[in-house]
């Protein structure tokens, strides 16, 4: 205070003293209330719950460096190489100013604290890779990728510790000696087994014997588990961590996985080995079999050997997200095939989408864009025209469905009545496997039109004119598609045929339906009767009988048996490429008279003692035997 010379006093800034919260204020500012507000303390960034960094893509197909991080919850994201120098330097310790500081050391650029918050607000937030600010736990709600053919439904069954183990006791198996032995003993095997033996025999020897056929099916399942092993062994050859084993339904069907994400960081040929681990395990449990043959006599053993072919030629195929989809994806280093259909495509229009689309193309190198590209090319035409063809053929596929299953579950109902325990777990498995395929063939089918109706609306949004074209299309479309069905233009359902398994559709007639005559004979006149006409059409001279002719008769019993010859197209399909069952159903054309194969008419049975029969002074004659019967006209093969 200053005293001046008419006696009064002066406040004047005596200088900063410490305040509330340490912050400095001036007296004046004390005695007038007008504090300055205390800054927020610094942010600290944390990562969320079992959020995990793998490091760098290694043997990417893009042009720019990516880093792979796996979230809690299984999704995989792509990070940019600052993104993940962010990533890796929060651990919910230091502040957005020692981020900033640690990231610009490594980054080789100055990096502020404004800048991480940034990145951490704008960028990792959305993606789940850190928490939100203000957030008590580490979960966090992130979206993920909306995948058509994702395995779903994840349950563990082997967990990290375990998974570990039986990898780290099975890696042995890869070493190049081993893998040499291996693949020379199982081409040994098969031409022992296709070439001399006959691999068919103990197939055709299970299916009669229903025990045995539930001993394959647990072997089979063992087989897909042994499966598992073997990419989690070949991770852990290449020095990779494997992780959890499980299962899920991919579409419907139960399906086994193994999470392998940690092979991104060690090199290509690490990955193609993990990716083949598990068809080469394939090929040792199928010499494991063929050894227990040898040692027991047992043909279950090589059914089982059989069975393992088509599982391996299954999960080779490129087209759905099974081995030979990561393998293709593994050769071009891009890790999700599918994700690059909608930008290849879009890049082949003009106009400002083209543009976006093709950059975005344009980030993969050459012979990663090669690959892609051409698989892209492949699979669309593919999928489009197998949408086609079920469309097409619906009325058929629904009604050969509906009447399997209806004699699939009546006949394993029937057979647990009855006390057929084994029949009726055996029937069930029959049961599984055709609901499933039905299950898949729908949910695919929901799934596929709702994405297609979003994507129209997307698309014509605000564009009224062009959504007026699209659902007069679409209109027109389904019109002449119901029209095609009512009016028949479409293949006729399938014949009803007996089971190519009996044991697996108990109490389905294993005998073809009984033929059904084009008209009714004439009682009149026996088979007997010198009167009878020779072509065996009761009542009717030759030639001009309204019934189909032996030859006519024979074609189509031919195309009654075949079901290539009973309609066009007659095998079936689905979106799914799911097998048709070719049991039951009705012939769509009349069924001639019975024959026995060499195109002659068989004789009308001898007429019962409560038939009128005219009288005959002399015996009746015996006719020939059918297969002498002469045939005026020569059977169609």
């Amino acid at each position: 205070m200053t005293v001046l010379g008419d006696g009064t006093a002066a406040l004047h800034d005596t200088g900063p003293v410490p305040g509330p919260g340490g912050w400095p204020v001036t007296y004046e500012q004390v005695a007038t209330g007008n504090l300055p507000v205390a800054e927020p303390p610094p942010t600290v960034p944390r990562l969320s719950a079992g959020l995990r960094l793998h490091g760098e893509y290694q043997g990417s197909g893009f042009t720019e460096p990516k880093y792979i991080a796996r979230r809690g919850d299984g999704q995989v994201v792509q990070l940019s190489r600052l993104l993940y120098l962010v990533a890796s330097s929060v651990d919910g310790v230091r502040d957005v100013e020692a981020i900033a500081h640690r990231v610009s050391a490594r980054f080789g650029r100055e990096v502020s604290g404004e800048n991480i918050r940034f990145l951490v607000e704008k960028k990792l937030e959305p993606l789940g890779v850190t928490v939100p600010e203000g957030q008590e736990d580490d979960e966090v709600d992130a979206p993920r990728s909306d995948l058509l053919l994702a395995l779903k439904g994840h349950r563990v069954i082997f967990d990290e510790r375990r998974t570990t183990k039986i990898a780290r006791s099975l890696s042995w198996l890869h070493r190049p000696v081993v893998v040499a032995l291996v693949l020379a003993a199982v081409v040994a095997m098969d031409v022992w087994l296709f070439g001399f033996f006959g691999a068919i025999e103990p197939v055709l020897q299970v299916l009669d014997q229903p025990v045995l056929i539930l001993v394959v099916f647990v072997l089979t399942v063992a087989s897909l588990v042994f499966h598992e092993f073997g990419h989690a062994s070949a991770c852990r050859y290449g020095g990779a961590r494997p992780g959890c084993i499980g299962c899920g339904l991919f579409l419907i069907w139960p399906s086994m996985y193994t999470d392998v994400t940690d092979v991104y960081r060690i090199g290509r040929a690490g990955r193609l080995r993990t990716d083949l681990g598990g068809v080469y395990f394939n090929i040792v449990f199928m010499l494991a079999m063929a050894g227990a043959y040898f040692a027991t006599g047992a043909q279950f053993f090589l059914a089982t050997v059989y069975l393992g072919h088509f599982e391996i030629l299954e999960q080779l195929m490129p087209a759905v997200r099974l081995d030979g989809y990561y393998i293709l994806g593994d050769l071009a280093g891009v890790p999700d095939l599918y994700g690059k259909i909608k930008p290849i495509l879009l890049a082949l229009v003009p106009g400002p989408r083209g543009d976006k689309a093709r950059q975005e193309v344009a980030g993969l190198k050459k012979s990663a864009r090669t690959i892609v590209a051409t698989w892209v090319l492949t699979m669309v035409p593919l999928i489009i025209g197998e949408l086609g063809y079920a469309l097409w053929n619906l009325p058929r596929i629904l009604t050969t469905m509906v009447r399997s299953l209806t004699e699939q579950l009546v006949g394993t109902g029937s057979a647990f009545v009855d006390g057929k325990i084994v029949e009726g777990l055996v029937g069930t498995i029959g049961s599984v496997m055709l609901l499933c395929p039905m299950a898949g063939v729908v949910y695919l089918s929901v799934k596929i039109g709702g994405r297609l109706v979003r994507a129209a609306k997307r698309t014509t949004e605000g564009r009224p004119a062009l959504r007026l074209v699209v659902c007069a299309l679409v209109l027109a479309g389904l019109t002449g598609l119901s029209y095609a069905w009512v009016s028949g233009v479409t293949p006729k359902p399938l014949p009803k045929q007996p089971p190519i398994a009996p044991i697996l559709q108990p109490g389905v007639p294993t005998e073809a339906p009984p033929a059904r005559q084009a008209d009714t004979p004439d009682r009149s006149t026996g088979p007997g009767d010198p009167s009878a006409p020779a072509s065996g059409a009761p009542g009717l001279p030759a030639g001009a009988s309204d019934g189909p002719s032996p030859a006519e008769s024979s074609r189509e019993a031919s195309a009654s048996a075949s079901p290539s010859a009973s309609a066009p197209g007659a095998t079936g399909g689905n979106a799914s490429r799911s097998p048709v069952p070719s049991s039951g159903g009705t012939a769509a054309d009349p069924v001639p008279s019975p024959s026995d194969g060499t195109g002659a008419p068989q004789p009308e049975p001898s007429p019962t003692p409560s038939e009128s029969v005219p009288e005959s002074p002399t015996p009746t004659p015996t006719p020939p035997p059918a297969s002498d019967t002469p045939d005026p006209a020569p059977a169609a093969s």
